[in-house]
């Protein structure tokens, strides 16, 4: 036994202060993810990316909003969505200490609104994702009319393919009109 408290007074503390200080972590380390639903435009990449399943969306169409949300619980740090994510809205921080009381507490949350289509009122998208599209296909040079550009991008698919087969049936009666006066 004194053999024991010899090497224990030998060796000092060896205990840190986890509690009352955050413990000190390397520059790369992979702690709790942080998410900026400003920066964020829902466009689901992250979610598709997560192994674990720890992201999910749900849509509201009674609001008109769309629900993300991360589950603390479940996410296993492997730095899936940060690296999928084209706005760079979410990164995982240093934080390690994320014991929590309530479940809800676990939870990061944001809402973003739904763009309704132009032709038929439907909702289809997330209104910051056309936003991001519209603003990343003018910088590109690709369209310069803006007008143009926004009847295509606030226009839901249903509508464009109706769009579509409307015009590809009138090129359908022109080429049968011209074998018939031939």
């Amino acid at each position: 036994m004194l053999k024991f408290f010899k090497k224990a007074l030998k060796t000092g503390v060896v205990t840190g202060t986890d509690p009352l200080t955050p413990p000190d972590v390397d520059k790369n380390f992979r702690g709790k993810p942080e998410h900026d639903s400003s920066q964020c435009i829902a466009c689901g990449a992250c979610i598709n990316a997560c192994p674990a399943n720890a992201l999910s969306v749900e849509t509201d169409i009674a609001t008109n909003t769309q629900h993300w949300s991360l589950f603390l619980g479940r996410c296993i740090f492997c730095a899936r969505c940060e690296e999928v994510c084209p706005t760079g809205a979410i990164e995982l921080g240093q934080d390690v200490q994320m014991a929590a009381w309530n479940k809800d507490d676990l939870y990061i949350k944001a809402d973003f609104p739904i763009q309704h289509c132009r032709e038929c009122g439907q909702p289809f998208a997330v209104t910051k994702e056309l936003e991001y599209a519209k603003e990343v296909l003018l910088q590109s040079g690709q369209y310069t009319d803006e007008q143009s550009l926004i009847e295509q991008l606030y226009t839901c698919p249903e509508c464009k393919r109706k769009q579509n087969v409307t015009q590809s049936q009138r090129v359908q009666i022109g080429r049968l009109l011209r074998e018939e006066k031939v």
